[in-house]
C-alpha cells in the first residue's frame, strides 16, 4: 500500500516544471475533447455538427465522359483548351455545392476526353444538366464573299460540309469572358446581355472590331447565332451586348449559365453511369475496422515492450488521432479508400518517433545518466532522425499529390496529415506526459518503463 500511495504521489502530483507542463497538458486535452465533440458529435449533444465528406468510392455519384471538339485548333494549343475546359466545369460544379468533384483529362486515341465524377450525385441526368448547360460562346466574323461561293459550291457536291459558309471563327470565346450581366436597351427596353471580357479578350475584341468595320459580327451560343451586329466603330472597352428577341427569363438564365462558367471549347457527352455507394460502405466499414485494430496492436506492442512510456505513447496516439480525424474535417478532406488507407498508414508512422525517443532514453540510462536527464537526452538525440524521416515522407505526399492521378491524391494528403499532427503528438504529447507523470525518483523503478 505505502508503495502504491508513493507511486501516486510520484505520477499524479506535479512539482515546479513539472506544474508548467501540467498546464500546457490540460490545455491540449481540452482541444483534444473539442476535436473528439467534433468527431463524434453523436457522443456530445448540442456540439458543432460536421460530417466526413467521403470520396466517389465510398459515397456513390454520377460518373462522366465527355469528348471535346478541338477541331478548330491547332495541335499546340490542345493542352491549354483541355486545362482551361477543366478548370472552367469545377468551377460550374463547385457552384451546385458537389463535394469535391474529380474532373480531369484524357488523350485516348486521337481524342481528347474530360472525365467528371460527382460524389453523392446519384441523379445522372441531373449531373448531365449541371455540365451540359453551360454555353458555349463564340464569336465569328465574315468570310470574304469568294470564299463563301466556294465553299457553297463546294456543298453543292457534298463537300466542306461540316464549314459555315457565312462566318468563320475568330477565337474569342468563353474562355475570355470575366463576367455579363442582365440591362435593358434604352430604347426598346427589350433585355439585353452585356458581356465584359479579361484582359487578353478586350484586346483580341479590339482587334477583331478594328478589321471588321463596317461588317457584321456575329455572336453564337451553343453553335446558333443569337445576334449578328453591325460593326461601326473598334471598340476597345471590352464590352459586347447580346441583343434578341429574349424574354426576361431567358435573358436571366443566359447571364447565369455564362457566369457560372462559359466552355472554353464545345463537348459532347459519350458515356455516363450511375455509381452506387453500397460497396462503398462495406469498404468504409472493413477500413474503420482496420484502423481499429491497428490502434489496439500498435498499444499493445508500445504497452508490452516499453512498459509506463509505452502507456503514454498510447495517450499520444489518441490525441493524434482525435485531432487528425478533426482536421480532415475542417479541412473538408475528402475521404476515398485511398485516402483512409493513407491515414491507417500514418497511425503506425505516428509512433515511430515514440520508438526512437524511448530506445534513445533506454540507452542514456543504460550508460548512467540520471533518469530526468536521460529523458531529455532521448529527445535531443531522437529529433534529428525523426525530423529527416518525416521531411523526406512529406516531400514523397508532395510528389504524390502533385504528379499523379485523383485517385492517389487522397492518399498523399491524408498521409501528410497524419505526419505533421503525428510529429506533434510525439514530440510535444508524449514529452509533457512524461514531464507530468514521472519524477526523478521514478527512474528508480526501472522495471516499469523498460524489460
Amino acid at each position: 500500500m505505502r508503495f502504491l500511495t508513493k507511486l501516486f504521489r510520484f505520477i499524479f502530483v506535479p512539482e515546479g516544471e513539472r506544474a508548467k507542463a501540467a498546464y500546457v497538458l490540460l490545455v491540449i486535452l481540452i482541444a483534444a475533447f473539442f476535436a473528439f465533440a467534433l468527431d463524434f458529435p453523436n457522443y456530445v449533444p448540442r456540439f458543432w455538427k460536421i460530417d466526413f465528406k467521403l470520396g466517389l468510392d465510398l459515397k456513390g455519384g454520377a460518373h462522366l465522359v465527355y469528348v471535346a471538339d478541338l477541331s478548330s485548333m491547332e495541335k499546340k494549343d490542345y493542352a491549354q483548351a483541355m486545362s482551361g475546359l477543366r478548370d472552367t466545369i469545377e468551377r460550374r460544379v463547385n457552384s451546385f455545392g458537389i463535394a469535391e468533384p474529380n474532373v480531369q483529362t484524357a488523350q485516348v486515341g486521337d481524342e481528347q476526353r474530360l472525365i467528371v465524377e460527382l460524389a453523392g450525385v446519384t441523379d445522372v441526368n441531373r449531373a448531365i444538366a449541371m455540365i451540359g448547360e453551360t454555353p458555349f460562346l463564340e464569336f465569328k466574323e465574315e468570310r470574304a464573299s469568294e470564299e463563301t461561293q466556294a465553299i457553297l459550291e463546294a456543298q453543292k457536291t457534298g463537300e466542306r460540309t461540316m464549314e459555315d459558309p457565312y462566318f468563320i471563327s475568330t477565337g474569342l470565346t468563353g474562355k475570355y469572358l470575366e463576367r455579363s450581366e442582365l440591362t435593358f436597351d434604352q430604347t426598346s427596353y427589350k433585355p439585353v446581355v452585356n458581356l465584359n471580357f479579361d484582359a487578353d479578350g478586350t484586346k483580341l475584341f479590339e482587334e477583331i472590331t478594328t478589321r471588321n468595320v463596317g461588317k457584321r459580327v456575329a455572336i453564337y451560343l451553343d453553335g446558333v447565332p443569337v445576334t449578328v451586329p453591325v460593326v461601326n466603330e473598334p471598340i476597345s472597352a471590352g464590352q459586347a451586348v447580346i441583343s434578341g428577341d429574349f424574354s426576361v427569363e431567358e435573358a436571366r438564365t443566359t447571364v447565369q449559365r455564362l457566369n457560372s462558367g462559359a466552355l472554353p471549347v464545345p463537348i459532347q457527352l459519350i458515356s455516363q453511369q450511375s455509381m452506387e455507394a453500397s460497396l462503398g460502405q462495406i469498404a468504409l466499414e472493413k477500413s474503420l475496422k482496420a484502423g481499429i485494430y491497428a490502434i489496439i496492436a500498435v498499444g499493445i506492442f508500445m504497452i508490452v515492450w516499453y512498459r509506463i512510456p509505452g502507456v503514454l505513447a498510447v495517450i499520444a496516439l489518441l490525441i493524434y488521432t482525435i485531432f487528425a480525424l478533426a482536421i480532415f474535417k475542417l479541412l473538408s478532406v475528402t475521404l476515398t479508400l485511398a485516402g483512409i488507407v493513407g491515414f491507417i498508414l500514418s497511425i503506425g508512422m505516428a509512433v515511430d518517433a515514440n520508438i526512437l525517443i524511448f530506445a534513445r532514453m533506454r540507452e542514456e540510462v543504460r550508460s548512467g545518466k540520471r533518469f530526468a536527464l536521460a529523458v531529455h537526452d532521448g529527445f535531443a538525440r531522437a529529433w534529428p532522425s525523426i525530423r529527416d524521416s518525416n521531411i523526406s515522407t512529406l516531400i514523397t505526399c508532395f510528389v504524390l499529390y502533385f504528379f499523379t492521378a485523383s485517385l492517389v491524391k487522397g492518399f498523399a494528403l491524408t498521409l501528410a496529415i497524419g505526419v505533421l499532427v503525428s510529429m506533434f503528438s510525439a514530440i510535444s504529447v508524449t514529452r509533457l506526459l512524461l514531464k507530468v507523470s514521472i519524477s526523478e525518483k521514478f527512474g528508480k523503478f526501472k522495471f516499469l518503463w523498460y524489460h
